[in-house]
Order: structure tokens, then C-alpha cells, then sequence
């Protein structure tokens, strides 16, 4: 879940929360404040009638008209201790007036008259219809608090966004960043304070990565380089060696196995030389390549190797696959997958290629699934791997697509390895 998400839908509860406990309360408020107005005039109207009834006066009707009605009758002393000398409630009462029944508010007050006899008032007047109110209160509720709710998550949509420029731009430039590229660097000058630091600490770590990439470059090409010279001088006398005729075959076939294990070192280092090259970007001659025209060039070359294994080779290109880097290096790229065709291959199995002008995909059959995770890592070697294989084949398809912004992928599809360069 994004950031902005979690943070929209967590003021969401919060706001769901406190606007219904507000609308909850408000309507409590607004039913205390009515209830307190009519039971003051109920109360002003039951003083009037009990001052009457002690005075002696003579009482108004029932109804006279007016809202309020009133009953006065005498009650019992136990009675009157009994039950409290003033109370208000609301009833559903009938309006003599209306010939109807309509909520009203009810006032209960049991006085003394000076015989000592208790005589109990109750006094009640229409008043609001609650439920009415209710749902007129809802509706504006509600109506409220939509506005509300999507004025304040807009509002803090738009600080959200607006603070967390620096946050998304830290991402993008994450997404963005590749070891030893340090020509864009974080701004290290943002109003807050907390993203600042980040950006400072984020260059600091960049530089420090790239100060130890470059000389892990610089170690790993000086040292290909130099045993290059060694490894060919081994070479050498091992083969002017094995010329000796006075050599016994034992003697021989031992030259021979330590003669292939030089032969083996020596790719290895010059394996590690390219990928060192590529990684420094040392290969400038980019022209526009047709990889399909080197697939069909080197295809011819590759006929013996797979006829060896009873490979059945079949090529179907729609477009041309186009792309515009190093020949050398586009050269190593359709080799290597080639090879890897035939060292994870079945014999008397199948290789397809595909190509269209947008994707170049080579298929061979096979016994099981490669490490998907692991394929294009340095010297990963499956379980059907050759004798002599460095375990680099793959690590510079997956280098010289990096470099020119390609996408390679594996999968393992219906029985075969289906290896993919796309754009």
C-alpha cells in the first residue's frame, strides 16, 4: 500500500470517527436546548395556575384555547410522598384543539394547599416533532460531513503532495540511479529539514559506493590484465612440452589436462576483462545493429555444433530486432545466448528463435527449470552445465543489456528455457 493511501485511509477512519461522535453530540445539544426552553415556559405556565389554585382564583379552562393544556385533581398523601414533586417528559398527548395526538412535552408538579390537602398539576404543550427533527438533523449531518470530509482530505491531499515532493523525487532518483553514475546528485538544500539530512546522507552513501566501485573496477581489470601475459607463457611451454617426442602418454595426457585447465583460466580472465570494460563503458564503436542479421551470420558458424547434438534449429523473424549499441558487444550478446542454447539444451531437442521488432527470444528444450533468481548472476552454473563453462555467459548478456537500457528475461515454458531481450 502507498504512503499516500494508508495515510488518506487512516484520516478517513479518524473522520468517520470524530464527525459522528460530533453529529451524536450535537444533536443532544440542540434537544437539551429545546427541551430547556419549552420546560421554562411549562414551568412559568404551572406557577401561574398553582398561585391561582392557592389564591383561590378562579381557574382557566382546561382548554382554552391556547397550546397548553393543563389537569389539576387531588391525590393522596402517600401518593404524594411517593412520586417527585416536579418532573418533565415527553408523551404522545391529545390535543382537545386538533382532535389529534401530537407530541408534547409534559410537566408533573405536586403542591399543598393550605387545608394540607396534596393536589398534583400536569401541564403539557405541543412541542417539535422529534423524529422530524431528527432526520432533518441527519440530513444536514450528513450533507455536512461529506463536505467536510472531502474539503479536508483535498486540503491534506494537497499538503501531502506538495511536503512530499522531496520524498518523491528521492524515489525517482533511486529508481533512476545506477552504481558509478554520480553525474545527478540529490539537492542537498530542501526547506525540510528531515528530507535534507536524507538527501545528504543518501549522496554521502553514493559516493562512498561509487569510490569503492571504481576501485574494484580498476583492481579486477589491472589484475585480468596482467595475467594475461603469465597464463599465455604457460600456455606456450605446455604446448612446446607436449611436442617432445621422448614424452610417455601418461606424461602427455597429464600436459594436455593441465594444457585445458590454462585454456579454461584463460577464458575465465578474459571474461572478467569484458565485463569489466563494459562496466567502465570502454566500448565506443555504437552503430545501429540488426541482431537478427548476426543471429543468421553466426547461426552458420554454430550448424556443426548443434548437428553434433541433433539439435533441430528453427528461426522465425517478423521484423528486425534493431538497437543501437557496440557491434563487439552485440556480437557477444547473440553468442552467448546461442552457446547457453546448446549447453542447457537436450540433444535431439529443439531451438526456436523468435524475433519481431521489439523482442529477440531464443528457445531450447530442456529437463528442468534454471534457478530464475539466479540465472544472470556471476558464475552461476545449472545442473546441466558443461565442463570448462565460467559460470559468465549469462552475467554478460545481463551486463550488455543493462548497459543499453535492454531487458533480458528467463522463464521456463512448456518444457523449454526461453531466454527474451526486449526493449
Amino acid at each position: 500500500m502507498k504512503l499516500f493511501h494508508l495515510v488518506m485511509w487512516r484520516m478517513s477512519a479518524a473522520l468517520i470517527v470524530i464527525l459522528t461522535c460530533w453529529a451524536v453530540l450535537f444533536y443532544l445539544a440542540v434537544m437539551e436546548e429545546v427541551n430547556d426552553e419549552v420546560d421554562d415556559s411549562l414551568g412559568a405556565y404551572a406557577e401561574s395556575l398553582i398561585i391561582r389554585s392557592l389564591s383561590g382564583e378562579e381557574m382557566p379552562d382546561s382548554s382554552n384555547g391556547s397550546n397548553n393544556q393543563y389537569y389539576l385533581y387531588e391525590v393522596s398523601e402517600t401518593y404524594a410522598n411517593t412520586y417527585p414533586r416536579i418532573s418533565y417528559r415527553d408523551e404522545m398527548v391529545y390535543i382537545t384543539e386538533r382532535s389529534e395526538k401530537e407530541p408534547a412535552r409534559v410537566l408533573m408538579t405536586i403542591f399543598q394547599r393550605g387545608d394540607g390537602s396534596y393536589m398534583e398539576l400536569v401541564v403539557y404543550t405541543p412541542t417539535i416533532e422529534k423524529y422530524d427533527l431528527q432526520r432533518a438533523i441527519l440530513g444536514w449531518i450528513v450533507f455536512l460531513y461529506v463536505l467536510l470530509f472531502l474539503m479536508i482530505l483535498a486540503v491534506n491531499a494537497w499538503v501531502f503532495h506538495r511536503n512530499m515532493k522531496p520524498l518523491y523525487h528521492l524515489l525517482k532518483w533511486l529508481e533512476d540511479y545506477h552504481l558509478g553514475d554520480t553525474s545527478v546528485r540529490l539537492d542537498e538544500k530542501v526547506p525540510i529539514v528531515e528530507f535534507r539530512k536524507l538527501n545528504q546522507a543518501i549522496n554521502s552513501a553514493s559516493d562512498r559506493s561509487h569510490e569503492l566501485f571504481e576501485q574494484q573496477k580498476l583492481f579486477i581489470g589491472n589484475a585480468s590484465h596482467e595475467m594475461q601475459t603469465p597464463l599465455a607463457i604457460c600456455r606456450n611451454r605446455l604446448e612446446m612440452m607436449m611436442e617432445d617426442e621422448s614424452l610417455g602418454e601418461k606424461q602427455l595426457s597429464e600436459l594436455m589436462k593441465t594444457h585445458q585447465t590454462l585454456e579454461n583460466l584463460t577464458r575465465l580472465n578474459k571474461s572478467l576483462l569484458l565485463l569489466c570494460k563494459i562496466d567502465n563503458r570502454q566500448f565506443g564503436d555504437i552503430r545501429l545493429i540488426c541482431l537478427d542479421e548476426l543471429l543468421l551470420a553466426y547461426l552458420k558458424d554454430y550448424e556443426e555444433v548443434y548437428a553434433y547434438r541433433n539439435m533441430d534449429v528453427r528461426v522465425d523473424i517478423e521484423e528486425s530486432f534493431k538497437v543501437e549499441m557496440s557491434e563487439s558487444l552485440a556480437s557477444v550478446l547473440v553468442t552467448n545466448l546461442l552457446k547457453n542454447a546448446f549447453v542447457h539444451g537436450q540433444e535431439h531437442g529443439k531451438l526456436n528463435v523468435y524475433v519481431t521488432s521489439h523482442v529477440f527470444e531464443i528457445r531450447n528444450t530442456g529437463d528442468r527449470p534454471l534457478d530464475g533468481t539466479r540465472v544472470f548472476d556471476r558464475f552461476y552454473k545449472g545442473a546441466s552445465s558443461k565442463e570448462g563453462s565460467t559460470g559468465l555467459g549469462l552475467a554478460l548478456v545481463d551486463s550488455i543489456c543493462k548497459a543499453y537500457r535492454l531487458q533480458v528475461s528467463y522463464r521456463f515454458q512448456e518444457g523449454e528455457h526461453v531466454f527474451s531481450v526486449s526493449e
